[in-house]
């Protein structure tokens, strides 16, 4: 019997699928919206299989009636009265240097809980691209000194940066 049904159903979208389609577009003036619809009522028509079974005519009306409450509900629903179609978007979103800006701010606080010997080590390496043996060479230390002190100054800054909440 669902077979049967279902051959029926097909019949009627042949037969008035596309009348439908026209009408619905007109009352709503969206064709993804009006195919919706269509197929919103077909649904509707495949659940009632009484309406099925009746003459074509019939059936026809069933589905148009159907199609113009769905239109209506879509038109009366809150969906509609905040959404409006626009025929240009709007600028897309730009990325800001707030997150760049945020970030600098927090390293250079965490920056000045260092000592000034380790703070040097760290922008000399970090900053200004210095070698370790540039650093010892400027620092008048040797290397090993320059290498702990990077050790530990960046140990110290992930610390820091850890008690205000950034875990990178």
């Amino acid at each position: 019997m669902k077979g049967n049904h279902d051959d029926l159903l097909l019949a009627l979208h042949r037969a008035h699928g596309q009348a439908l389609l026209s009408y619905v577009s007109r009352l709503t003036g969206d064709k993804a919206l009006a195919q919706d619809i269509v197929q919103e009522s077909l649904i509707k028509l495949w659940k009632h299989s009484a309406i099925l079974e009746q003459e074509s005519a019939a059936t026809r009306a069933w589905l148009f009636t159907v199609a113009r409450n769905l239109v209506i509900d879509d038109r009366r629903s809150a969906r509609f009265r905040r959404e409006s179609v626009v025929e240009v978007l709007p600028d897309l979103p730009v990325e800001d240097d707030l997150n760049a800006m945020l970030d600098v701010w927090m390293i250079s606080d965490a920056l000045t809980s260092l000592s000034e010997p380790h703070r040097r080590a760290v922008v000399s390496a970090y900053f200004l691209g210095n070698t370790v043996a540039e650093i010892a060479h400027q620092e008048e230390v040797p290397v090993g000194t320059i290498k702990s002190r990077l050790h530990y100054a960046l140990a110290a800054i992930k610390i820091s940066l850890q008690e205000r909440g950034i875990e990178q």
